[in-house]
């Protein structure tokens, strides 16, 4: 019995022995990893603190330099603040390159914290995805230039639409933003990579039977529009409310010239009557 009680307490003893033995060198490995890890700590903290005053004051010089160059107001009449609207972002545009230069600034640190810390493979993944930004910065730049170039050409073919009296103005000039802002989307997409090339050639089959539905209604059945809508162009440089014209047997005062026909007003047995005449016929025979 007491060789019993010897043996299990020589047992324990030993069982004891070795687990302070492998908590010691536990204790130690990890006692000597943090220390040998915490120097790179303290550098990633030191070198995230600075990348984020760093990033701030970057991207507020980015911001006030915006604001003193008048980007927002060359935006408003660009008609791009508008379009941002359109999509949910009301912020202005100096902030929101200040924004991105912030973002793209505080990614730098973050990679060159993480490889300070040895993870290689974090910082391997950030920068494929920072190698990529290029990319996505020249297709937003493409957007914010098509967008531009979009709503100036609205505004140049409302214009351009109105001052010739063409009544559908508005909806003339839509189909032109929206046609750039397509082809906007499409230089975007190619930019940073992202194939679409069913959308692409549905995109270009609709352009492409637009701009012929348009060349063919030109040609063959709307030279007579297209003719009304330049003579009422040139008959309002003539004419004005009001006036008193005579065209062939037709008398009366000119009411209102219309993208393709002028409403004459005249007098018929006491009555007032209302004629629509042709603005090519206008123009050629009409005398004040």
């Amino acid at each position: 019995m007491s060789t019993l009680l010897a043996e299990t307490a020589g047992n324990l003893a030993g069982t004891a022995q070795k687990t302070q033995e492998t908590l010691t060198s536990t204790f130690e490995t990890l006692y000597t990893q943090t220390m040998n890890w915490l120097p790179n700590a303290i550098v990633a903290v030191v070198v995230l603190l600075v990348g984020y005053v760093v990033a701030r004051l970057v991207a507020k010089l980015v911001t006030t330099l915006g604001e003193k160059i008048n980007l927002q107001y060359a935006a408003e009449r660009g008609g791009l603040v508008e379009s941002l609207k359109q999509i949910g972002i009301k912020r202005s545009v100096p902030a929101i390159f200040g924004t991105v230069v912030f973002w793209t600034l505080i990614v730098l640190f973050v990679m060159s914290a993480a490889k300070a810390l040895g993870f290689t493979e974090v910082s391997d993944a950030m920068n494929e995805v920072f190698v990529y930004m290029p990319s996505v910065l020249g297709a937003l730049v493409i957007v914010v230039v098509g967008l531009l170039a979009a709503s100036f050409l609205r505004g140049v073919v409302a214009a351009s639409a109105d001052r010739v009296g063409v009544s559908y103005s508005t909806g003339l000039a839509n189909v032109a933003y929206y046609a750039v802002v397509l082809v906007t989307l499409m230089a975007a997409f190619e930019k940073i990579s992202i194939e679409f090339a069913l959308l692409n050639q549905a995109i270009l089959i609709v352009l492409g039977g637009m701009a012929l539905a348009f060349g063919l209604a030109v040609g063959l059945g709307g030279r007579d529009v297209v003719a009304g809508i330049l003579s009422g162009y040139y008959l309002r440089q003539r004419l004005q409310a009001g006036d008193f014209v005579t065209v062939g047997t037709l008398e009366g005062r000119v009411r209102e010239v219309g993208p393709v026909a002028t409403i004459v007003e005249t007098e018929e047995d006491g009555l007032m009557n209302r004629r629509s005449v042709p603005n090519t016929k206008m123009l050629h025979e009409a005398v004040r």
